[in-house]
């Protein structure tokens, strides 16, 4: 497969692709989080699809942290050739809470 870069708009499948998100956790305990995120390369998926799996630290505020492990929806065509994943998933309990992240990542080459 040829170089795709990043302002390329492709159809179908690009196999070795990943997302990144810059998202805050929800307000738990009077404070929030900020989590810098990217995910693993495509995890195919049995309807021919896919999905990514990622894990890491929210952003040490309020004297601690939180750790999260999740895996992302599948793809979903935003257009000019272009596809995002949902992600909604909880942090790790710390300091007697934990938080809720959602959104929607960065866009990447390929609508499957």
């Amino acid at each position: 497969m040829d170089k795709i870069g990043k302002d390329e708009f492709v159809s179908g499948f690009v196999p070795h692709h990943n997302h990144g998100s810059v998202d805050y956790t929800s307000v738990e305990v009077g404070h929030v989080h900020q989590c810098l995120d990217i995910t693993s390369p495509p995890i195919p998926t049995e309807d021919g699809g896919h999905i990514h799996y990622t894990e890491g630290y929210v952003m040490f505020e309020n004297g601690h942290t939180h750790y999260y492990r999740a895996y992302s929806g599948p793809a979903i065509p935003v257009g000019n050739g272009m596809h995002v994943h949902y992600y909604d998933f909880y942090t790790s309990e710390d300091a007697g809470h934990r938080h809720r992240i959602t959104g929607v990542d960065k866009p990447a080459p390929g609508t499957k």
